[in-house]
């Protein structure tokens, strides 16, 4: 079989995320005068986009927001991040050497994410990350998202090819269902950003160390 293209998610499965992702949403907290979240109750907030962070932890800090103020706070949230993206966001042990070996033997990389596409292409290069991958797909680049699959298939197809094997790699429910949407195996991490423990959401493997990748895949048939 040929080697299958790797389409990773970003936040919670390739780089530690939280630490940034929570000074932002705390910004918006104390712009609306709520008390701060912590790292652990934002952790089962991440992946489903900035604007589902932002409503998760106003719910979480008080009474819900009104969906009118969204725009305001959404910017507050943005401008923070866009300031302090990789203050303190880090490669997850190992997944830079994993991501380097898998590319000298000939598999393309992919990342599929519902992080905004500008964003991400901030993000992947002040990590050092950027060179590995043929294609970078985040939210905005097309009218659709994870979990549809038909942001799977595109994305294959700019980094492998129309029709090329290809296997989620991500951390959650979304990537699990995208996955499983597109017809594709799906491998989770169990360090990820997920309110339901990753082994308990039904992937064809579940992982506690991305170092372990390529011997999944191997298990897989790949």
């Amino acid at each position: 079989m040929p080697l299958p293209a790797l389409i990773f998610d970003l936040d919670g499965t390739l780089v530690d995320t939280a630490p940034d992702l929570l000074e932002a949403t705390n910004a918006v907290l104390a712009f609306r005068g709520r008390a701060p979240i912590d790292l652990t109750s934002l952790r089962h907030m991440v992946g489903f986009g900035a604007r589902s962070l932002i409503l998760q932890a106003m719910e979480a800090s008080g009474v819900p927001v009104d969906e009118s103020e969204l725009p305001r706070l959404l910017e507050v949230f943005l401008d923070h991040y866009r300031d302090h993206i990789a203050d303190h966001s880090r490669p997850f042990p190992g997944v830079a050497e994993t991501l380097r070996g898998l590319q000298e033997k000939g598999v393309r990389l992919a990342i599929l994410t519902n992080k905004p596409q500008g964003l991400a292409d901030m993000l992947l290069p002040r990590l050092g990350l950027d060179h590995l991958f043929a294609a970078v797909y985040g939210a905005g680049r097309k009218a659709y998202a994870k979990p549809d699959p038909r942001i799977f298939h595109d994305v294959v197809r700019d980094a492998a090819g129309e029709g090329a094997p290809a296997v989620m790699v991500g951390d959650s429910i979304t990537d699990l269902n995208t996955a499983r949407a597109a017809g594709a195996k799906c491998v989770l991490l169990s360090y990820g950003y997920t309110p339901v423990p990753a082994r308990e959401l039904g992937a064809d493997r579940v992982l506690d160390d991305f170092t372990a990748l390529p011997g999944a895949l191997a298990d897989l048939g790949f």
